[in-house]
């Protein structure tokens, strides 16, 4: 069970990343868009290149996790048969006494009081 919760929390990290590199690039495709000197790796062209390099890697990293959590998961497989440890037992009880229902919304039986004259 080690090696399918270390691929989780590395799918997780993956995940994570893709999302925040996803969030910085612009929607027209202009990467960060935040000018600095027009040549070198944080010019907007290389910005660009490089999330969109980056995006690319971390999509297939993902795709491939993906991949190998369902085999790691195939491969592990299952009994198929229910969990009843936590299933409740039934004690047995004497028979009650019949319990007789009145409806909710009746009164109380209403008593003659004699009027004194």
């Amino acid at each position: 069970m080690g090696l399918f919760h270390f691929l989780i929390v590395v799918q997780a990290i993956i995940a994570a990343s893709l999302v925040g590199v996803v969030l910085m690039q612009r929607s027209e495709g202009g990467g960060l868009g935040m000018g600095g000197s027009p040549s070198g790796l944080m010019s907007a062209r290389g910005a660009t290149d490089f999330l969109t390099r980056t995006t690319a890697i971390l999509a297939t990293m993902f795709i491939l996790l993906s991949i190998s959590l369902a085999f790691v998961a195939a491969k592990k497989g299952g009994t198929g048969e229910i969990d009843s440890s936590l299933q409740r037992t039934e004690v047995p009880t004497a028979p009650a006494a019949p319990v007789t229902t009145a409806p909710a919304n009746a009164a109380a039986p209403a008593t003659e009081v004699p009027l004194d004259k």
